[in-house]
């Protein structure tokens, strides 16, 4: 390996060794050299079979019920650790694309003094995706304070005109870096191209009732990795639903007491 090479790989240790508790800026710059395919290779190690053998599997540990693979950053931490089983060396952005989706984050140098350093799936998929595409976590995700009904009955409406649209919900993120922003969750009957559209262009029609300088995003539910959309489908209310507002009305008893039963003769 070259000399730019070498120097290349040792990012990811040098980010690693930045990252400590609180320090979500080291840590977001460790992300970053793991999806750079100059220096975010990775030392996997294999419980079972070779390299690109059909039955490879890769070990697996959990911790606080969070799954990830065992890795190393290096040769060097490869003999530190003392693995004497098969290992495959992979990019971080391809081992994010093969592990997130089963849910499997990776875990760096679990063998190093302090245990190393654990990346979720949730992070993966940010690398395997795009890191700027998405808000970096630990995601603070809450119900929102704003207060912004303009917004909320103008976007329900263009919603109502809007056959894709099943129910809209909200939240408030507060992303680990960045700013916080207002989440609006899109259920809908239908994902294709007309459908997105017609949603999008709902978006920017209403998105002129939101006060100037609040960022406002959208998330997809059936999006089922994204994390503002696994809270927005767990926790979150719709403020529009359709089929609630198309339900004809339960019959009502007179003067707030139940309907009368037929009398038996």
């Amino acid at each position: 390996m070259s000399a730019s090479g070498t120097a290349a790989a040792g990012q990811v240790e040098h980010m690693l060794r930045q990252v400590a508790p609180g320090r979500y800026d080291a840590y977001e710059a460790l992300l970053h050299a793991l999806a750079d395919p100059s220096s975010g290779r990775l030392w996997m190690l294999l419980w079972h079979g070779r390299p690109g053998a059909p039955d490879a599997q890769y070990g697996n540990m959990e911790v606080d019920g969070v799954a990830y693979a065992p890795c190393v950053t290096s040769a060097q931490e490869l003999s530190a650790s003392g693995w004497n089983r098969a290992h495959e060396v992979v990019t971080g952005r391809d081992i994010a694309r093969t592990l997130y989706p089963d849910r499997y984050g990776i875990w760096l140098n679990p063998h190093a003094p302090g245990g190393g350093v654990g990346i979720p799936w949730p992070d993966l998929r940010r690398i395997a995706t795009g890191l700027d595409r998405m808000p970096a976590g630990p995601l603070r995700i809450t119900e929102p304070a704003v207060e912004i009904p303009q917004f909320y009955a103008l976007l329900a409406q263009h919603a109502h005109r809007t056959p894709a649209v099943r129910a809209l919900r909200r939240a408030w993120v507060q992303p680990a870096l960045g700013t916080p922003y207002l989440a609006i969750g899109l259920d809908l009957y239908d994902t294709g191209p007309q459908s997105v559209d017609a949603v999008r262009a709902m978006m920017q029609q209403a998105v002129a009732a939101v006060p100037d300088g609040l960022p406002v995003s959208t998330v997809a539910l059936s999006d089922e990795y994204d994390p503002v959309g696994m809270w927005l489908r767990a926790k979150g209310r719709p403020f529009y639903d359709r089929e609630a507002h198309s339900a004809p009305a339960a019959p009502a008893g007179g003067y707030g007491y139940p309907p009368a039963a037929p009398r038996a003769y």
